[in-house]
Parts: C-alpha cells; sequence; structure tokens
C-alpha cells in the first residue's frame, strides 16, 4: 500500500469576514468563560470582582483591509490617571447616558481617536476583563469600513496605529511574563510590535480574541 501524500493544511485566513464568521459561530458560547490571562491570575481576578469595579467598554475595532484585517490601537498620554504611555483599544467608562457598551465604546473612540461611527459595525462582544485598576470591561468587537480619518485627541491619546491580526492572532507572537502587583505576582501576555509593547489589559484582551476565536 502506498503512502498517503501529505496535506498541507489550509491557510489561516486573517480577514473581517472571516473573522465576522468566527464570531457568528461563538455566538452561544458562554461570555462568562475565563479567556486571556484571566486563566493565570485566578486569585487576582477572584479579590477584584469582590471589588466595587466600574463598568467601561473599549472597542475592539478591525479595519477590513482587502490585504488583511487590521486592528487600530492608540497609545495613552503619560498625563492620565490610569495606564498612562501605555498602548491600549479606544474606549472607557460606560456613563449612565449610554444606551449600551456598544454605545459607550463608539462615543469613547469617536472622543479619544475621531474614528467616525458610521464607519463601524458592532458584530459582537468578548468575556468581560476584570483589571487590577478597578474596571469591568466589556470588549466590543467591530468590522471598520475603509475611508475613516482619524484625529487623535491630545488630552487622552499620543499616538494612533493599525497592527495586522495576522500578527496579532499569531500564538509565536505572544509572550507570557509575570510581575508584582501589590504584593501578589501577576501573569499577563505581552506582544512587541515593531518598536511598541502591547501588554497588559490591551494585550489580555487580544490573547482573550485568540483563544475563543483562532485557538
Amino acid at each position: 500500500m502506498s503512502a498517503r501524500p501529505n496535506v498541507a493544511a489550509p491557510a489561516m485566513d486573517f480577514t473581517a469576514r472571516d473573522l465576522r464568521e468566527r464570531l457568528a459561530r461563538a455566538a452561544g458560547e458562554a461570555l462568562e468563560t475565563e479567556y486571556g490571562d484571566h486563566r493565570l491570575n485566578a486569585a487576582l481576578v477572584a479579590h477584584m470582582e469582590r471589588r466595587a469595579l466600574r463598568a467601561a467598554a473599549v472597542l475592539v475595532p478591525v479595519v477590513d483591509r482587502p490585504q488583511g484585517a487590521g486592528i487600530i490601537l492608540t497609545t495613552r498620554t503619560a498625563s492620565l490617571r490610569t495606564h498612562s504611555g501605555q498602548i491600549a483599544l479606544p474606549g472607557g467608562s460606560i456613563d449612565p447616558q449610554d444606551a449600551s457598551p456598544e454605545a459607550a465604546a463608539l462615543r469613547e473612540s469617536q472622543e479619544e481617536i475621531g474614528l467616525d461611527p458610521s464607519y463601524v459595525e458592532p458584530i459582537g462582544r468578548l468575556p468581560r476583563y476584570v483589571t487590577p485598576s478597578g474596571f469591568r470591561i466589556v470588549p466590543v468587537v467591530a468590522i471598520v469600513s475603509p475611508g475613516f480619518t482619524l484625529v487623535p485627541n491630545p488630552a487622552e491619546v499620543d499616538d494612533v496605529f493599525e497592527v495586522p491580526l495576522r500578527f496579532l492572532m499569531s500564538p509565536d507572537n505572544h509572550r507570557a511574563e509575570a510581575r508584582e502587583f501589590q504584593g501578589v505576582l501577576r501573569h499577563y501576555f505581552t506582544m512587541p510590535y515593531e518598536t511598541r509593547h502591547i501588554w497588559g489589559v490591551t494585550a489580555g484582551i487580544l490573547r482573550t480574541l485568540y483563544e475563543r476565536l483562532y485557538a
């Protein structure tokens, strides 16, 4: 009997259309399931859940590029009270006038980087993310149509840039690290990209996207 020929696995598709399909297939999965660096910090997350946490939302803005999707990220200004100088997804606290986490994420994205909501289509949520700084974040995944113009708000954002989805969803680019936080060793992911260091909450949410849809 002749040996079966080797068949290469199909190449991973990193388009906005494929992301939409993956999220639709995962729609029935419980959003309470733990993903990302939460799985590495069970004690810390349990401690934070007992605290009074502020509700927040971030946009995971996936730009629909023909050559492959990209995710918009920002660099927060050094003068902000929380997560200053870090790379972040656009977003912030959910205000009483916000009808939903989606509404809050869209509003904050427009305020922070000038992203016109008419270019943005929310398509689903990721599991909530609890931060050591006292926030319970709802990540809102959205498809962004090309043609938009971004104008960073200098009071909040130093820089805005785009990272290929292919890079962020490759586990080879995810590094597990640890540091002490308030006397507790916290484990987290980092995703170094060119001269930028993506880590903390942002890397944790992106790792959640990978584990839930691409792993």
